[in-house]
C-alpha cells in the first residue's frame, strides 16, 4: 500500500486523537492532495509549519497503529469476510447447479452472504 494511502487509512482510524487543526491539515494533504503551500495558505501559517504538523501527525498515527494494530486487524477482518462471502456464493452456485438442489443449503448460503454484506457495510 502506498504511503499516502496507508496514512489516509490510519487517519480514518485514529484521526480523532489529533488536534482538529492537525487532522484538517492531514486530511487536506492526504485525502484532498493539496500541496503544503496550499494548506499553509488555508491556515495562514508557513509551509514549514504545515510540514511539521503533518510529520508529527504521521508519527502519532503510525505509533498508535504499531501499538494497537486496529487498522491492520480491521483490514484482515474485511478480507476474511470477503473470502467467506465468496465461499458462500460458490456453495450456493454448486447447490443450484447440482442435479438435486437442497433449499436449506441455498437458504443458509444466502444468509451467510447477507451477514457478510452487513459486516462489510456496517
Amino acid at each position: 500500500m502506498s504511503k499516502n494511502l496507508e496514512m489516509s487509512y490510519l487517519l480514518d482510524f485514529y484521526g480523532e486523537v489529533l488536534t482538529e487543526k492537525q487532522r484538517d491539515m492531514m486530511q487536506q494533504y492526504f485525502n484532498m492532495d493539496l500541496s503544503l503551500s496550499e494548506i499553509a495558505d488555508n491556515f495562514n501559517i508557513t509551509r514549514q509549519g504545515v510540514r511539521d504538523a503533518i510529520k508529527r501527525g504521521e508519527t502519532v498515527l503510525t505509533d498508535l497503529e504499531s501499538q494497537i494494530g486496529f487498522a491492520a486487524k480491521y483490514r484482515d477482518l474485511i478480507s476474511g469476510v470477503e473470502q467467506i462471502k465468496t465461499l458462500a456464493q460458490n456453495i450456493s452456485f454448486y447447490n443450484i447447479a447440482s442435479y438435486t438442489t437442497n433449499d436449506e443449503i441455498t437458504k443458509s448460503a444466502n444468509k451467510i452472504m447477507q451477514i457478510c454484506d452487513d459486516l462489510s457495510n456496517g
